[in-house]
């Protein structure tokens, strides 16, 4: 595995903390911002992995990571989807305000939860070399 990729998964590793950690406290928006925050790393250790360089933007993960997973059947077809609906809980936690801007934390709980599946089949793929 390169660098790159062990050093997007590590921080991976630290944004689910900070997620786990952040619910435990009753931060729901920091949990979910952070579970994001773990699949969007975990994702860009793929992209690099697998070709060289990292995207750009969140729609740049979020799309290469869909063009990834299409011919890799040991990636969850749930996964891709997932990085994109998450996205959603870093945008409500940052920048919605009044009725909609806390996320309940069962969502947030389920995001941490998809999250560290996530980052466990993409790092045993990595570490497998496959």
């Amino acid at each position: 595995m390169t660098p790159e990729a062990t050093a997007y998964l590590e921080k991976a590793r630290k944004c689910l903390s900070n997620a786990h950690a952040s619910l435990g406290i009753g931060l729901s928006n920091d949990a979910g911002r952070s579970a994001y925050l773990a699949a969007f790393h975990t994702s860009q250790a793929l992209i690099f992995e697998r070709t060289g360089k990292a995207a750009k933007t969140h729609q740049g993960v979020q799309s290469e990571l869909h063009r990834l997973a299409l011919n890799e059947p040991r990636i969850d077809k749930a996964f891709p989807p997932f990085l994109t609906q998450a996205y959603n809980l870093k945008a409500v936690a940052d920048y919605e305000t009044g009725a909609n801007s806390d996320i309940p934390p069962e969502r947030s709980a389920a995001a941490i939860e998809t999250a560290s599946r996530f980052l466990d089949c993409i790092t045993e793929l990595l570490i497998t070399g496959a």
